[in-house]
């Protein structure tokens, strides 16, 4: 049966089609988003919901969206998605962050022109008859120092466009390496030295707890004077209170806003000053962004939906639709040695390592990660997945922590799952074989070859005569044929296991029955997933 995704905001026909062309079963109602109760109804009939601003994915929403599985944004923000309330229900939240950079970064550009020769007044005046050409008095661009916070995808745009005016350019970003700085052409530099510095100020940063405020009243204290600030990233990073009382002191010169902590924003500290421009939010409005956030959305959401391809998650590790090709065999084998410990795991989990050795060390292993804790944790709550895994496990207090090694031993590749909690440690190794089967290789230590199977016995013991008798004799008398028998042994005399591959569940009574023996520590019976 075909994906089924459904459109609820306004998208062009050119991206609706590409969903058509790639065999999506796609509904175009963008009267939805508006309209919450008849959403409610609806949702949970698809796989995919592609949305724009008018539609809000709330928790409601989400409890109702059974087969929900994707929520693609067309745009970059997505302050109407409750993100972690998608996560825990497994539901991948996409955006598309490159569509609209080239627009957002002219608008900046174009508003920090409109501010520097105070184009907006002077237009309103002259409209009105008045010709005060000695009133509006501006400043040249060239040689001046802009100071840009955030040095991102829009970020870097507006540096190579505002080096192209012949403007210095400083730059403050955490995440900026010195090497990214020179490539750039700016000079990397501390928010305060930034503040002390610029003539003018553009934010392109996301709106965080880190970043709320940034350009607080103590911060705005600091900058230089004459400085004017231009905002077209998003509302909240700046006091728009104290700047307000900057502008009015004359401390900073000018201001150009796209953006507001409040929006749609009727009213502001800033709305009525002399030389602040305003607009509506319209960094991303151009016909060409449109078009390019549409289309992308719908060839993200296509590609997970058909591939498994992830691209521009917000709260699941991206991979590529040649990634999930290679790495679909290895992601089946982290879930399974995840289930593997789960299913033998009663008492809480403190912590989990995952070991990568080899081939798979170079792989996605944030993706296998998430796979491995999947697993693990599906097996006391089944609707947990590759997205909600993560969540979960932070939720419940458990630490997940990753190793990484070149080749050791027989295998070109494989992966060691170990988990610990008050009580005891187990672990667990598997590899992929050339025909694409994962494989168990070693458990508790003790190395092992055991194909994995739908229904499987998995038996501890001492290493002593008889138990392969026993284990066959007792499978046999109860009519359960078992596809294949492995066995290991850490040293003679000592600890053993076995692992059986059988065509059926086990029977509770086959269980007891191997119990009653005396000669097994402990016997269970497993299953995965291996569809």
């Amino acid at each position: 049966m075909s994906p089924k995704v459904l459109v609820s905001d306004e998208l062009s026909e050119t991206a609706v089609q590409i969903f058509r062309d790639r065999g999506i079963d796609v509904t175009f109602d963008p009267t939805l988003g508006k309209d919450k109760e008849r959403l409610l109804k609806v949702i949970g009939d698809y796989d995919g919901l592609a949305i724009r601003s008018a539609t809000k994915v709330t928790e409601k929403l989400l409890k109702d969206a059974t087969n929900l599985k994707v929520v693609g944004r067309a745009g970059i923000g997505v302050d109407n998605v409750e993100i972690p309330a998608a996560s825990k229900r497994g539901v991948i939240v996409m955006n598309t962050p490159f569509g609209n950079s080239i627009t957002t970064a002219e608008h900046a550009i174009a508003m920090m022109f409109a501010v520097a020769r105070q184009i907006p007044e002077a237009s309103t005046s002259t409209h009105n008859g008045k010709w005060e050409k000695s009133r509006f008095m501006g400043v040249e661009l060239t040689a001046k120092t802009l100071g840009v916070i955030g040095a991102g995808n829009i970020g870097s745009i507006v540096i190579e466009r505002a080096l192209a005016l012949k403007m210095k350019v400083v730059a403050f970003d955490p995440f900026l390496s010195e090497e990214r700085a020179d490539k750039l052409g700016v000079d990397k530099v501390e928010l305060h030295e930034l503040l002390g510095r610029a003539d003018f100020i553009t934010l392109h940063v996301p709106l965080t707890d880190k970043t709320r405020n940034i350009l607080s009243a103590d911060a705005i204290e600091r900058m230089k004077p004459g400085v004017r600030v231009i905002n077209c990233a998003r509302g909240g990073l700046v006091d728009e209170a104290a700047l307000a009382e900057a502008l009015k002191s004359g401390h900073v010169a000018g201001a150009a806003f796209d953006v507001f902590a409040e929006e749609p924003a009727t009213a502001s500290p800033l709305f009525n000053l002399p030389n602040v421009v305003v607009t509506p939010h319209l960094g991303a409005s151009t016909t060409e962004a449109q078009e390019n956030v549409a289309i992308q959305v719908a060839e993200q959401m296509s590609d997970f939906l058909l591939t498994g391809a992830v691209t521009n998650a917000l709260n699941m590790p991206s991979v590529t639709a040649e990634e999930a090709k290679v790495m679909g065999p290895w992601v089946k084998l982290a879930q399974n040695l995840g289930s593997f410990v789960g299913q033998l795991t009663d008492e809480p989990i403190r912590a989990i390592n995952i070991l990568y050795n080899g081939e798979v060390a170079s792989m996605n292993t944030a993706a296998l990660n998430a796979a491995s804790v999947a697993g693990l944790l599906a097996v006391s709550n089944p609707e947990v997945n590759m997205v909600s895994a993560p969540v979960i496990a932070k939720d419940r207090g458990i630490k997940c922590s990753t190793t990484t090694q070149e080749k050791s031993g027989v295998f070109d590749a494989y992966i060691k799952l170990s988990v610990a909690t008050d009580k005891r440690e187990r672990s667990i190794a598997g590899t992929v074989f050339s025909d694409g089967k994962p494989r168990f290789i070693q458990i508790k230590g003790i190395n092992i070859d055991a194909e994995v199977g739908e229904h499987m016995l998995y038996t501890t013991n001492e290493d002593v005569p008889g138990i392969i008798g026993t284990l066959g004799q007792t499978m046999g008398n109860n009519g359960v044929n078992i596809a294949n028998f492995t066995l290991g042994r850490s040293e003679k005399g000592s600890d053993a296991i076995a692992l059986l591959y059988v065509d059926e569940p086990v029977p509770g009574t086959v269980i007891e029955a191997l119990q009653n023996t005396g000669m097994f520590e402990q016997v269970r019976p497993l299953v995965f997933d291996v569809a």
